[in-house]
C-alpha cells in the first residue's frame, strides 16, 4: 500500500517499521527469539514474523509493541497455561488473504522435536483447519502462486510451488485435502537409478500415441484434477519431425519410455517388470539370490522391436522377460514359465582318491544339426525343487496368484536360468528378439539359449564350444586331473532332466566350485564388464574398480580364456547361410567374446496353425569371420549400401475379444519380411557389415570374402557400435574407450569423423552411451541427467529453431481500483522515484556517523555498476537526440512559415507596385 514503508526483521528478534523517505524508524518491536522471515499483510496494517521456536507472531502497525497473536502450530498447548513446548524453528511463512474467507498462512519447519525422522513437511493453516503435506526431500523454497501481481491486493491463492532438494512439486489450495499437479517434466528420471537404456529415432509415427494412450492411464489416484498451473514459454518451431523414443531401465525393475522428439523429454509410459515375481521370500530362498541382493530386479539389457511393439527384458538375476503391446485390460491366471539350466560339464573330475584317470565324461553334446531340446512351460508357475545344494533353483520366484494387467506391456512369457550344482547361474550378456520368427535369443558365458515364445518352448540350448562343431579354431583339450578343474563346453538342460544332470555333475568338490568360475580365468574380475558383456548393458550393479588397461587379444589360444568364450552379441537376418548358397535363408548371426562370428539356420514351420504345432528347427552351418576383440555389432546391407532390417510382424491387438472372421484374420496375419531384390546378382548380392572391439570388416555373400577391413584403434578398444542410417546413406558410428566418436562409411569402411569428445572418466558412460539414426547419441552424464549429443550436420543448422522461449510477453493486469476514500485517507503514497528517495539532491548528503557503500573497481558489483551507469549515459543521450531532434522539428516548422508569410508579402508588393505604377504623384 505504500512503498515508502520497509519492514526489516533481525535475528535478534528486533523488527523496524522504516520509512524510506524520512530516512528513520517509524516504530520498533521486540520479541523474545530470533526472527527468520516476516511476510506483509495486504492491507499493510499487519504483519507475521516466524521464530527460532516454532511460533508465529502477528504484529498490528500502530500496535503497543507486543503482537496481537502468538501461535504454535504444531506444539502442544498446556492446561495450566503455561508456553507451550518449544518446536523446530519455522524458517519462512507466507501470509496470504482471500476476498471470501479467511487468510492462508503457509510455512516450512516448525515440527516438534519428539518428531525423530518425521520427512520435511509445509503447513498450510487456512481458519481453523492445518494441514501437514509431507515431501519426499528437503524443502529449498516455496512461493505461493497468487490471481493478482500486485501484493496490495485480495491475493487469492490457488497454488504453492515448493522446491525440494531433488524435484519440484506445485501444491492445489483450492481442491480440499491440497493434492499435487500432475507434473508433466521429467524430474524423475533418478527416481530409481538408470542401469541401461537404448535410443530410437525414426520410429513408427504411431508408436507415441499409443504409448501415450496407455501411459495416461497410468496416473496414481490423488492429483488435483487440474493442469499444471506454470505455462509460460513457447515450443521451438523446428523442422525436425520424426518421432524419437529413449527408453530407460531402473535398478528397481521399471522401464519406462520417453518421448525424446526434437528437444522435449515427456515420459509416456512405465512398466515394473518387478511384478511378477513374488516379492516376499521365505529365509531359504533368500539365500539364493545371493548373486544380485542388492537390486534383484534391476534391467540389464533390453530388446525392442518397434514395429510389433515386442519387448524383452533381461535382468541381473538372470531371469528374460518376454512382453507383447495390448490396449486391453486381461487378468493372467497363471503367469506362463521356462526354466533353462545353462552350465559348463566338467571334463575332468578329481576323484578322492587321487586317481590318475579322471572323471568319465557321461554326458552326450549334441551334435550341430541334432533336434534340439524342448519342453513346453510347466504346469505351475515354478516347479523348483529346492534342493541343499541350490540345484534347479531361480534366483527369483514367480508369482503364483493370478496378476492383473493393465492396458500396455503385459508379460507373454517368463525364462528363467536356475541354479546348477550349487552355483548361480551367469548373468545375460547378450539378447535379442525377432517377431517374424517368434523367437527370442540370449547367451551368456555359458553358451546360449534360443526360445520359442509361440510355442513357449526352448528351441535350442548349447555351450559356445559346440556351435562350431568340427570346426572349432581353438584347441581345447581336457586338463590334466592333477591341475585345477577347467570348466568346458558341454549340454545346457531344462526342467525335466535336472536330476540326471546333478547326479552326473556330483562330487565330493563340486559344491565347493565358487561363483568365479563365471569368470574367465585371465581377465581380471574389474574388466569383466566390456570383455564379456555386449554393447547394450554391462552389468550395471557392478561396483569394482573402473579400470580399463588390459591387453587381450583374440588369437591367443589358452585353454584358460577360450573355456568360457562368452556370447556378445546377435543379429537376425535373412541371408546365404552357407558360403555359395544361393537361396535366401533365415539365419541367426552370433558374435563371441573372441572376435568370432558363427551362423545359425532357421527352418521356420509356415505361418498360421502349423506355426503352432512344428517345431522350429536351427542348424549351426558354422563360422563366418574372425575379428580381433569382442564382436559388439552385425548388420547386412543389400548390393546398393543399403541396410536390409530384420523382418518384423506388423503390431496386432493380442487380446481380442471378437472372435469369427477377426480372430480369424489375426490367426492367419503373415509376417513382413524384409528381402532383398530379386533382379540383383545374387553371387554378390549382400555385405555383412561387423565390428569388433577394435576392427571392422564388410564380408561380400554368399562369396564370404573380406572385401573391406579397417582398424580402427590399436591402443584403445571400442565401447558401443551401431550401423545407422544417415540422411546421405549408412555408416558406423563408434564410441571409444578413450573419448573419440568416429563414423565410418559403409560398405567402404572410409573413415568420416573422428572427435576426440569426451574421455571415459565414468563406468556409467560406457553402460548408458548408445547411437540411433540420423545422427543422434545419448548418454547419461550424471545420475540424473541425459545428455543428448548429434553428429549431423542437418540437425546442428536446425538447432537454433529448435530451442524454445522461456519468457513470453503478456498484457499486465489492470491494477486493484483503490477509490476515493481510501486514496484520500488511506494515507497510501504513491510510487517513488529511487532518486527521490536516495539522492543527495532531495535528502542531502549523508551523516559522516553514517556508513557509505562505495563501489570498488573491480568484482562483479563494479561490472554491475559500470553497465548501469553506461546504460544510464546512453539512455540520456537518446533522449538528449530525441530532444534536438523535436527542437530542429519545430525550427523548421518555424521557417517554413517564415518563408510562406515572406512569399505573401511579396506578392502584395508587386500588386501594389503594379498598381500604382502610372499614377502621378497628385493622384494619390
Amino acid at each position: 500500500m505504500d512503498e515508502g514503508k520497509l519492514i526489516i526483521g533481525f535475528e535478534s528478534g528486533i523488527v523496524v517499521l522504516w520509512d524510506l523517505k524520512s530516512k528513520k524508524a517509524d516504530y520498533r518491536y521486540t520479541y523474545d527469539e530470533a526472527i527468520h522471515s516476516v511476510a506483509w499483510h495486504h492491507e499493510g496494517k499487519q504483519f507475521i514474523c516466524s521464530h527460532s521456536d516454532g511460533t508465529l507472531t502477528i504484529w498490528n502497525i500502530r500496535g503497543q509493541g507486543k503482537p496481537i497473536q502468538t501461535i504454535t502450530p504444531h506444539g502442544k498447548q498446556p492446561k495450566d497455561g503455561k508456553k507451550p513446548e518449544p518446536c523446530k524453528p519455522i524458517l519462512k511463512v507466507e501470509y496470504k488473504t482471500t476476498r471470501n474467507g479467511d487468510p492462508f498462512i503457509i510455512l516450512s519447519g516448525g515440527l516438534s522435536y519428539d518428531t525423530v525422522g518425521r520427512r520435511p513437511c509445509l503447513t498450510v493453516m487456512h481458519g481453523k483447519s492445518t494441514a501437514v503435506l509431507e515431501m519426499d526431500y528437503p524443502i529449498v523454497d516455496f512461493l505461493t502462486l497468487c490471481e493478482t501481481p500486485y501484493p496490495n491486493d485480495f491475493q487469492e491463492p490457488y497454488a504453492v510451488v515448493v522446491l525440494l532438494e531433488k524435484d519440484l512439486v506445485v501444491i492445489d489450495l483450492a481442491q480440499n485435502g491440497y493434492p499435487i499437479f500432475e507434473n508433466p517434466y521429467p524430474l524423475t528420471i533418478h527416481e530409481s537409478p538408470v542401469t541401461c537404456c537404448e535410443y530410437f529415432a525414426d520410429c513408427p509415427v504411431d508408436l507415441i500415441p499409443a504409448l501415450y494412450s496407455v501411459g495416461s492411464r497410468q496416473k496414481r489416484q490423488g492429483y488435483s484434477k487440474k493442469e499444471w498451473p506454470i505455462s509460460g514459454g513457447n515450443w521451438g518451431q523446428g523442422t525436425q519431425s520424426y518421432p524419437e523414443i529413449i527408453i530407460t531401465g531402473h535398478a528397481d525393475g521399471t522401464v519406462k519410455f520417453w518421448d525424446a522428439s526434437a528437444i522435449m523429454l515427456q515420459v509416456l509410459y512405465k512398466l515394473k517388470t518387478a511384478k511378477v515375481f513374488d516379492r516376499n521370500r521365505s529365509k531359504e530362498d533368500k539365500g539364493s539370490n545371493e548373486v544380485s541382493d542388492e537390486d534383484p530386479f534391476a534391467i540389464q539389457i533390453m530388446a525392442w522391436c518397434p514395429e510389433s511393439r515386442m519387448l524383452c527384458v533381461a535382468g541381473v538375476s538372470a531371469n528374460i522377460i518376454i512382453y507383447r503391446f495390448s490396449k486391453l485390460e486381461v487378468t493372467t491366471e497363471v503367469v506362463q514359465l521356462l526354466e533353462v539350466r545353462m552350465q559348463y560339464e566338467l571334463n575332468d573330475i578329481e576323484s578322492p582318491d587321487g586317481g590318475g584317470g579322471g572323471g568319465e565324461q557321461t554326458s552326450a553334446l549334441p551334435t550341430p544339426g541334432a533336434s534340439p531340446q524342448t519342453s513346453g512351460p510347466p504346469s505351475h508357475p515354478s516347479t523348483s525343487s529346492n534342493n541343499s545344494d541350490g540345484g534347479n533353483m531361480p534366483c527369483l520366484k514367480v508369482r503364483s496368484t493370478p496378476l492383473k494387467q493393465s492396458p500396455g506391456y503385459q508379460v507373454d512369457l517368463v525364462v528363467q536360468l536356475v541354479w546348477v550344482s550349487g552355483e548361480p547361474p551367469q548373468q545375460i550378456t547378450s539378447l535379442a528378439l525377432n517377431s517374424s520368427y517368434g523367437l527370442v535369443v540370449f547367451g551368456n558365458s555359458n553358451g546360449l539359449a534360443v526360445v520359442d515364445y509361440v510355442q513357449k518352448t526352448v528351441v535350442l540350448n548349447l555351450g559356445t564350444v559346440e556351435l562350431y562343431g568340427s570346426n572349432d579354431p581353438y584347441q581345447r583339450q581336457p586338463r590334466s586331473p592333477r591341475k585345477t578343474r577347467q570348466p568346458s563346453g558341454g549340454l545346457c538342460d531344462i526342467n525335466e532332466g535336472s536330476a540326471t544332470s546333478e547326479d552326473r555333475c556330483k562330487s565330493p568338490t563340486s559344491a565347493k566350485m565358487s561363483r568365479k568360475l563365471s569368470l574367465p580365468t585371465e581377465l581380471k574380475p574389474d574388466l569383466v564388464l566390456l570383455s564379456v558383456c555386449p554393447p547394450r548393458g554391462a552389468n550395471p550393479l557392478d561396483h569394482r574398480d573402473n579400470s580399463f588397461s588390459r591387453s587381450r587379444s583374440s588369437s591367443v589360444t589358452s585353454i584358460d580364456k577360450e573355456a568360457r568364450e562368452a556370447i556378445s552379441s546377435f543379429h537376425f537376418c535373412e541371408t546365404f547361410a552357407r558360403k555359395g548358397d544361393s537361396i535366401l535363408t533365415p539365419c541367426l548371426f552370433v558374435g563371441t567374446s573372441l572376435g568370432t562370428v558363427l551362423v545359425l539356420a532357421l527352418t521356420l514351420p509356415p505361418a498360421g496353425e502349423q506355426r503352432q504345432l512344428q517345431p522350429v528347427i536351427i542348424s549351426p552351418t558354422g563360422m563366418l569371420v574372425r575379428l580381433k576383440g569382442s564382436i559388439l555389432r552385425m548388420a547386412i546391407l543389400d548390393s546398393t549400401g543399403s541396410q536390409l532390417s530384420p523382418a518384423y510382424e506388423a503390431w496386432y491387438e493380442p487380446n481380442i475379444t471378437a472372435d469369427g472372421e477377426e480372430r480369424e484374420k489375426v490367426r492367419k496375419r503373415r509376417p513382413v519380411s524384409v528381402s532383398p531384390s530379386t533382379s540383383q546378382d545374387f553371387n554378390e548380392s549382400q555385405y555383412a557389415v561387423v565390428c569388433s572391439e577394435k576392427q571392422a570388416k564388410v564380408i561380400s555373400l554368399p562369396s564370404q570374402i573380406c572385401i573391406y577391413k579397417h582398424s580402427i584403434t590399436e591402443t584403445s578398444f571400442i565401447l558401443r557400435a551401431d550401423v545407422v542410417q544417415m540422411s546421405q546413406g549408412m555408416c558406423v558410428a563408434c564410441f571409444c574407450a578413450n573419448g573419440h566418436i568416429m563414423t565410418l562409411s559403409l560398405p567402404g569402411l572410409r573413415p568420416l569423423m573422428d572427435v576426440n569428445y569426451l574421455p571415459l572418466t565414468d563406468m556409467r558412460i560406457a553402460r548408458t552411451f548408445c547411437f540411433t539414426n540420423l545422427g543422434q547419441a545419448m548418454y547419461l552424464c550424471s545420475p540424473t541427467e541425459i545428455q543428448r549429443i548429434t553428429y549431423s550436420q542437418d540437425t546442428c543448422e536446425n538447432l537454433q529453431e529448435m530451442l524454445g522461449e522461456l519468457f513470453t510477453p503478456v498484457e499486465t493486469p489492470e491494477a486493484p481500483n483503490r477509490g476515493f476514500f481510501k486514496g484520500l485517507f488511506g494515507g497510501g503514497a504513491q510510487s517513488l522515484d529511487r532518486e527521490e528517495l536516495f539522492g543527495e539532491l532531495a535528502a542531502g548528503k549523508a551523516s559522516r556517523s553514517l556508513a557509505q557503500h562505495i563501489p570498488g573497481p573491480g568484482g562483479i558489483e563494479g561490472m554491475k555498476g559500470a553497465a548501469s551507469g553506461v546504460v544510464g549515459e546512453l539512455a540520456r543521450a537518446r533522449i538528449a537526440l530525441d530532444e534536438r531532434g523535436q527542437k530542429l522539428g519545430e525550427l523548421e516548422e518555424r521557417t517554413a512559415a517564415m518563408m510562406a508569410s515572406a512569399d505573401s508579402f511579396s506578392k502584395h508588393a508587386h500588386e501594389m507596385m503594379l498598381k500604382c505604377k502610372d499614377k502621378k504623384w497628385y493622384q494619390f
